[in-house]
């Protein structure tokens, strides 16, 4: 990946799991970090201090991706420490897991606000600093094609994430900057202790053609080959990284 020092990649959620991973890549690769957090200031600051071990920048800010105030707050701030950036990573993502009848119009509106609404103004946000143009990548999941137990307000909100990705890749085009999306699967992350099915969760991660769990670093390796020259022509297209697992059907009752 070339040219990449003093380039600026920003991840919303980027204190934890998948987020965190993604940070450190970008990181790694020698761009400097800005990333948001919203609840757990310590490791936040525990993320802020091994992304700066890696010899590059990094900028922790608090925001709350529900609300648009507080988006357009952490842009400025941004651009206040960087004046531009060239990759924005949508990772942060909320939801409550409750079935159809369970849900709330609070719950609906709190994951499409965090999903959806928010990936899409934190992109308009990120075009205006992007004068070079650049790289969004959006983090999905399985949900938003697949049927999960109670999944509903997530799994919605992520299908609209997937659209958002094909109509934000040709409406950003003309400013040069490239939008696709990664879909992981079971992820381990340490997510699965809140779902409710857990253990039919953590069971099927074992399942991947690849005799292994997908991790945080799996997810990072593909968002960062996304962001690069590499993947030019790669637009508007979502990255099942599922280690397989979608490619196989379910065993019936009857299966041994």
């Amino acid at each position: 990946m070339a040219n990449i020092k003093n380039k600026v990649a920003l991840i919303t959620g980027g204190s934890r799991g998948i987020g965190k991973a993604i940070a450190m890549e970008f990181g790694n690769l020698g761009y400097h970090i800005a990333f948001n957090y919203f609840r757990n200031h310590d490791a936040a600051e525990q993320a802020q201090r091994e992304i700066e071990n890696l010899g590059v920048r990094c900028l922790k800010l608090r925001a709350h991706l529900a609300e648009p105030d507080q988006i357009a707050t952490m842009f400025q701030s941004v651009a206040q420490e960087f004046s531009s950036i060239d990759v924005l990573i949508n990772n942060a993502a909320s939801g409550v897991q409750r079935s159809a009848d369970e849900l709330t119009t609070k719950h609906w509106d709190w994951a499409m606000n965090i999903n959806a609404r928010a990936p899409w103004l934190c992109s308009i946000e990120a075009a205006r600093l992007m004068p070079n143009g650049g790289s969004i990548v959006n983090i999905t999941s399985e949900g938003s094609r697949k049927v999960l137990p109670y999944y509903l307000s997530v799994g919605t909100s992520k299908a609209a994430l997937e659209s958002l990705t094909r109509y934000l890749a040709v409406e950003l085009a003309p400013k040069d900057i490239n939008v696709n999306a990664v879909s992981g699967g079971y992820v381990e992350t340490g997510a699965f202790e809140s779902f409710p099915n857990k253990q039919d969760m953590v069971t099927s991660a074992k399942n991947t053609l690849a005799g292994r769990v997908i991790t945080g670093k799996d997810i990072a390796k593909v968002t960062a080959f996304l962001c690069s020259e590499d993947a030019l022509m790669v637009r508007g297209q979502i990255i099942i990284v599922d280690g397989g697992v979608t490619l196989l059907a379910p065993l019936s009752s009857t299966d041994s």
